[in-house]
């Protein structure tokens, strides 16, 4: 299960499952719907709920990346356990986005960065 909140220009996407070649699809699109339903200027993705990602993770949160930077947005993680980071590490992730330890620093960071 993924839930979406906006807060002014910066939409919280907190996924509550594994994220894997079974969901990966369906979550992308959930994503891209929401970010294209408003004027979304930040995607933080919250992966508290997350204990498994596999490779096509790491390629829907590339692709959404791909969507902000297009229109000069900017993209955040929190919430990263130690098994989903180690994949962040490992596939270099962390050259394009960053994390924070909550939403609300993420939020503070991503608008200071708009």
């Amino acid at each position: 299960m993924t839930d979406f909140k906006f807060n002014g220009s910066t939409l919280i996407v907190k996924i509550n499952e594994e994220i894997d070649h079974h969901t990966c699809d369906l979550i992308k699109n959930k994503i891209d719907l929401a970010i294209n339903f408003r004027n979304t200027k930040h995607l933080i993705f919250d992966f508290t709920g997350v204990n498994f990602m596999d490779s096509s993770g790491i390629g829907m949160v590339m692709g959404r990346y791909k969507n902000m930077h297009k229109n000069h947005g900017t993209v955040a993680v929190v919430g990263l356990k130690p098994t989903v980071k180690k994949i962040f590490t490992m596939s270099g992730l962390f050259k394009i986005l960053s994390e924070y330890k909550n939403v609300e620093e993420a939020m503070k960071s991503e608008v200071k960065m708009a």
